[in-house]
């Protein structure tokens, strides 16, 4: 792998849901449909139904292209070594795509795989995370998370979520369990997806790991939003309009993801920082965090952090008051 992408890396979804949810009809959707994309389809054969063969231009390698032009490749180990091959065909002219679409299993916790984007230099300086989408089974899903801790995991996960079998429940089920979802996870937009017929736009180019770009999209993206909830999983957003002290404010973040890693799903946010001019987009998976400078604070602008947390039982309390001392003085 070399790094001629390095300015120009391909986008990659994580499409996650629990067993039977759908993943791979809509994924059979995506590599049969004329939508002019490339993507390279990335499947963990542990799990259901695997894409269908008709799809495939028959050939022994694991790597495959498909009759639209896409590709499918089958995971039986290492996803960094699947990935590095896919780049180096690239690289070599072997291999056309412009995306990835990685199919977890649907007993996976996707924060491995979202983790492989944060961990492997050469992953990160190839390809970037663009989102998780996460199919929910509008059927099963109440009993599926009430019984797995898996499905949560997916639930809170997501930056995306596309309901199916919708037309299998009333419309008061699909409200209830809406509910129940925006109350594990509040940032995900919900869309409904009908034996996977979906816009490709709502599972592409969502760019989820992308906080800069949403918030320019959608600058109210980071608000507030209560709910109340029974399960484990369950999102709540810090603000503050008093700057940061950075040693203070590592000091805490480092502290969290060594006592709080496993139940920290997702986080993410924007930072002030005292003495500096850019604002700080901070955002991290479990234990792999990533800082970097957002666009400068204008001059008319009200300069305020605002940090989004989603886990399992995490001390809201806790994480609230110790932030606020990291803060510099108020000013008299």
């Amino acid at each position: 792998m070399n790094e001629a992408n390095a300015f120009n890396p391909v986008p990659v979804t994580i499409l996650t849901g629990f067993l039977g949810a759908g993943k791979t009809t809509l994924l059979n959707r995506i590599l049969s449909e004329d939508h002019g994309h490339r993507i390279a389809v990335i499947e963990n054969e542990f799990g259901e139904e695997g894409v269908d063969n008709d799809l495939l231009i028959q050939g022994e390698e694991q790597i495959v292209e498909m009759n639209n032009g896409c590709i499918c490749c089958t995971v039986r180990g290492d996803l960094v070594r699947i990935l590095g091959e896919l780049a180096d065909k690239r690289t070599a002219g072997g291999a056309e795509f412009d995306r990835v679409i990685i199919e977890t299993t649907g007993l996976a916790d996707p924060a491995p795989v979202a983790q492989t984007f944060f961990a492997d230099r050469n992953i990160a300086d190839f390809y970037t995370l663009d989102a998780i989408v996460t199919v929910v089974d509008a059927k099963h899903a109440s009993n599926q998370l009430d019984d797995h801790h898996e499905a949560q995991e997916q639930v809170g996960f997501a930056d995306r979520l596309l309901l199916s079998k919708t037309d299998l429940v009333s419309a008061e089920e699909v409200e209830n369990l809406e509910n129940r979802l925006r109350a594990m996870n509040s940032r995900a937009p919900i869309r409904h997806v009908h034996f996977g017929s979906c816009d490709i736009d709502e599972v592409l180019d969502i760019r989820g790991f992308n906080l800069q770009a949403i918030l320019e999209v959608e600058p109210d993206f980071l608000e507030d939003v209560t709910h109340e909830h029974d399960d484990d999983i369950s999102s709540f957003v810090y603000r503050s309009d008093r700057a940061f002290d950075a040693a203070r404010i590592m000091a805490f973040f480092d502290v969290m993801v060594r006592v709080y890693g496993e139940d920290l799903l997702r986080y993410k946010g924007i930072l002030q920082i005292e003495g500096q001019e850019n604002r700080i987009i901070y955002q991290g998976v479990h234990m792999m965090m990533n800082a970097d400078f957002g666009k400068p604070w204008s001059a008319d602008e009200k300069r305020e952090s605002v940090m989004v947390f989603i886990g399992r039982d995490l001390p809201k309390q806790a994480f609230i008051d110790a932030m606020d001392e990291c803060r510099v003085p108020a000013v008299a």
